[in-house]
Order: structure tokens, then sequence, then C-alpha cells
């Protein structure tokens, strides 16, 4: 087997891994990345854009740099080379953990238990839970689900296909940055403007095959590969972020629910653009959001280990 089977192969073992366990439950590699970006931001932190690109371009290059070092360590054995790959596929993942909440999202709805949903809430998004009423709710979950398929799941596997450990390991530094620092927070408005961009650069590719797997599994679920299309390219382009519309107007359109609207974060209000013709997010599509989802994990689990097989590498 070449290099790139053996990649293929990390990639396929590392996805196994997040749907046997989900995501480490102590020493996550993602939170101790997190936890020395903070560290470090104490003493980077200026409120201008230059002083936000050096400290993502810092850190950026540190876990690059470690990503390299382990590939390079493991040229010479197949078998640590599918480890590594999948060790790093696996800590980068979020896919299992996400529907498993969006799940848990829809039973405590459907149970009435509004207080429970507004608590786990914070686990998908940023949003102000205590504003949200079970509409509120249903829809900043199906909202988060579309776009976390792409974040927390396909693009991992995407760069993890194209660019191994460095690349997979790159991606979720810059996806974590831009958690920590990229939103339109007074704080944060210059400073994390560089790690807001950059994320968006890296998820392009991920979105838009998030959206195409959404088109192609909507038929499996009740939906319609024309009406999840004809949303996503209708709708997407309208959204703030180029990346985010594209996967919640596939959603929106697989699902027949209109997305969009006003939300609330802890550092002001939005209006986001209407995605979609239906009616918004009832508790039922919660639970139809965590199967879309779920499939099209499985479909982009299988297109990364195939992009990792025909690679034209040695």
């Amino acid at each position: 087997m070449s290099r790139r089977g053996f990649r293929a192969a990390g990639i396929a073992l590392g996805y196994a891994l997040d749907r046997c366990f989900a995501d480490p439950q102590r020493f996550h590699p993602v939170a101790g990345f997190g936890q020395l970006a903070a560290a470090v931001e104490a003493y980077t932190y200026r409120d201008s854009k230059l002083a936000g690109t050096a400290h993502t371009a810092a850190l950026l290059a540190a876990v690059t740099a470690a990503g390299w070092a382990a590939e390079r360590a493991t040229r010479r054995s197949a078998a640590a080379t599918v480890v590594v790959t999948a060790a790093a596929t696996w800590a980068t993942l979020g896919g299992t953990s996400l529907v498993r909440v969006g799940a848990d999202m829809s039973d405590h709805l459907y149970s009435g238990d509004v207080d429970s949903a507004r608590t786990l809430l914070p686990s998908l998004c940023g949003r102000d839970p205590d504003l949200l009423d079970v509409g509120g709710i249903a829809r900043a979950t199906t909202e988060s689900l579309a776009e976390n398929t792409s974040d927390a799941h396909t693009g991992p596997l995407v760069w993890a296909a194209v660019a191994g450990v460095p690349g997979v390991l790159a991606y979720r530094a810059v996806n974590t940055l831009d958690a920590m620092i990229g939103h339109k927070s007074a704080r944060y408005l210059r400073f994390g403007w560089a790690a807001a961009r950059l994320d968006d650069l890296m998820n392009l590719l991920p979105a838009r095959i998030t959206a195409l797997a959404t088109a192609v599994v909507a038929p499996f679920l009740g939906g319609s590969v024309v009406a999840a299309t004809r949303v996503c390219l209708r709708d997407g382009r309208s959204h703030p972020s180029p990346n985010a519309g594209v996967a919640e107007a596939a959603f929106a359109g697989a699902l027949g629910v209109k997305l969009g609207g006003p939300l609330r974060y802890p550092y002001g209000e939005e209006v986001r653009p209407v995605l979609g013709d239906g009616e918004p997010p009832r508790v039922g599509d919660m639970y139809e959001a965590v199967l879309l989802s779920r499939a099209v994990q499985n479909v982009t689990a299988v297109l990364a280990v195939l992009a990792a097989l025909h690679q034209r590498r040695p």
C-alpha cells in the first residue's frame, strides 16, 4: 500500500473512533490548544488587526510545525502513519458529539423540559438561551447543526485528505481561534479579524462539499435534491458568512424549513437573512436535522477517504 493508502486508512480509522467514542473526554487536544491560545493572548492582545494577525500566525505556525514533524517522523512506518493520522483526525472531528447534543436538545423539548434545553444550548452556539422560546431554541439548534456539520466534521476530513496531519491540525487551530476571537464584539472586532478571515478561507471548500452532500442525501430523509440545491444557490449568498450561509441554506431546503431572522449574542443583536421557504423549525424538525447531519457525515467521510486514495502523490 502506498503512503496515500496509509493516509486514507488513518482518516477512516479516525472517523470510526469519532463514531464510537465521540470527542476525547479527558486531555482533549483542542481544549488544550484553546487554553494555550488564551494564555498567549494575555501577552499579545492589542486592539489592532496587526496584533491579531501576529497572534494568529504565531499559533498557527506552531501547530502546523508540530503536525509536520509528527507526519515526517512516521514516514518509515506504515503503522505509525495510520495511527498518527487517525489520532489527528479523531482529535479534530466533532460530528458525533454534535449529533448527540442535537438529539439531546430534541429530547428535552419533546418532553417539555425547556430549562434543560436552554442549559445545553451554549454547547452548540453562542446565543443567549434565556431570550429564546421553544421556537427560538429549535431554530438555533437546526442552524447550528447545519453550520457545525461543515465546521466540526467536513472541514477536518477535507484538510486531512488534502494536507494530512499538518493540514487537519492547522484547520482545527484556525477554527478554534475563530470561535475564540473571530466574532464582532468590541474587544475582538479588530484583533480577531485575521482569524475570522482565515477561517472563511479554509472553509470555502468544506462548506460547499457539505451543501452538495446535503442535497445528495435529502431524498433518503424525505427531502428533495432540487429544493436543497435551489435554496442553497438562491439564499446562501445572502448570509453574512460566505460558508455558514451555504450549509444552512442547503439544510433549510432539504428540511423544508425557513431559517434566519433576528438573533442575540452577548455582544449585541444581529438580523440574519431568511433562508428557505417553509415554516420556522419546530421541535420535530430538530431530530430530522440530526438525522440529516449524520447522513452528511457518512457521505463526506467516504468522499474524504476516496480523495486521499486518489491524490497524485507517491
